[in-house]
């Protein structure tokens, strides 16, 4: 009660656990917490149902879990994995991996090189969703981009204009792939 921590009597710790500004951590009854494990304040080892056996996670050695982070359910976070802050993390995270969002996502491998991250993720690293939309975005501007020198073509002048396609013809696919389109099966 005086410390705001949670360890309930029958989950298993190992060696130096260090828990800082311990405030709110919770490691439920059938949490398994490795050696030179680091959690922050508000972190939970928690449980996804009732029943009786393993229901909390496993953290293996060398784990960090940054403030406010969830940890749900009889998973296994991997020797030296790193949990952002406020992570929700629902399933196995392999070894030497960061993990950011909610629900829990990889960012990327962490190379032996990584320095010792307080809050278990470096501030720097892109979110794997905002990567996908910017690739997106970049597609799409160069999509543009070639629409408008194709329409540029059509009106220089001494060029012959393409006669103006139908509709249907507008929105042929003409990928390789193997679908056809709906002018070819009418």
């Amino acid at each position: 009660m005086l410390s705001g921590i949670e360890i309930h009597p029958g989950a298993e710790i190992g060696e130096r656990l260090f828990i800082d500004h311990g405030t709110g951590v919770v490691i439920g009854e059938t949490a398994v917490v490795g050696s030179d494990v680091t959690l922050y304040q508000g972190v939970t080892l928690g449980g996804t149902s009732l029943h009786k056996g393993k229901r909390h996670p496993t953290l293996a050695d060398g784990v960090i879990v940054g403030s406010g982070a969830q940890v749900l359910g009889p998973i296994v976070v991997g020797e030296g994995a790193r949990i952002g802050a406020n992570a929700v993390v629902l399933n196995d995270v392999p070894a030497g991996v960061t993990m950011v969002g909610i629900p829990a996502r990889m960012v990327e491998p962490r190379g032996k090189e990584h320095e010792f991250l307080a809050y278990g993720c470096d501030a720097e690293l892109p979110d794997p969703l905002l990567r996908i939309i910017d690739g997106l975005h970049q597609e799409i501007v160069g999509l543009r981009s070639q629409i408008n020198a194709l329409e540029g073509q059509k009106t220089k002048p001494g060029r012959k204009s393409a006669p103006a396609l139908p509709p249907s013809e507008k929105l042929r696919d003409t990928t390789d792939s193997p679908r056809k389109s709906a002018r070819s099966l009418t």
